[in-house]
């Protein structure tokens, strides 16, 4: 399943935040949430690259033409331009790579990326639900790509909270 993939360190960033507020150094807050944007930067691409370069295949048409398509979008670029990265300093901080179901058009559900994350997409032929088909695609792209990314976006964060604390002192 598609979900948001957090790093957080509640621990040390809470004592940060609190150390921050109370240093007031505003340069230095805006530094460190500047700096773990960056670091989630490479998953966000790394998502965005994997959903784009995504197979989807069907069995084909079995000679039958096909028809124009009803919509101009592209699915996989529309996905792709919906993953978002978030960065938060204060309540529950951490940096964050989430699908933005908001930035989706309505016609394309959260569970159908859910769905294409599994690998099986079944929907109706243009929207007539007595013909269906069945499209397949590379399972567990959100997953594989966030278990690939995940450790450098730690690694980059912890240095990050590193470097604040020492500036701190």
């Amino acid at each position: 399943m598609v979900s948001d993939i957090r790093i957080t360190n509640t621990g040390s960033l809470l004592e940060l935040q609190r150390r921050l507020r109370a240093a007031g150094h505003e340069n230095i807050r805006a530094s460190m949430q500047r700096r773990l944007r960056h670091a989630a930067e490479p998953l966000r691409d790394d998502l965005q690259s994997a959903i784009s370069g995504l197979d989807i295949s069907s069995q084909g048409r079995r000679g039958r033409p096909g028809g124009p398509s009803p919509t101009t979008r592209p699915l996989r670029a529309t996905i792709a331009e919906a993953i978002r990265i978030s960065v938060r300093t204060a309540g529950n901080p951490g940096a964050r790579v989430w699908l933005d179901k908001g930035r989706l058009p309505s016609d394309i559900p959260m569970g159908l990326v859910n769905r294409i994350n599994e690998g099986r997409i079944r929907h109706p032929v243009f929207n007539n639900r007595k013909r269906w088909v069945q499209q397949n695609a590379t399972p567990l792209w959100w997953d594989n790509t966030v278990r690939k990314g995940r450790p450098r976006m730690e690694r980059e964060a912890a240095r990050v909270l590193d470097d604040v604390r020492r500036r701190l002192e």
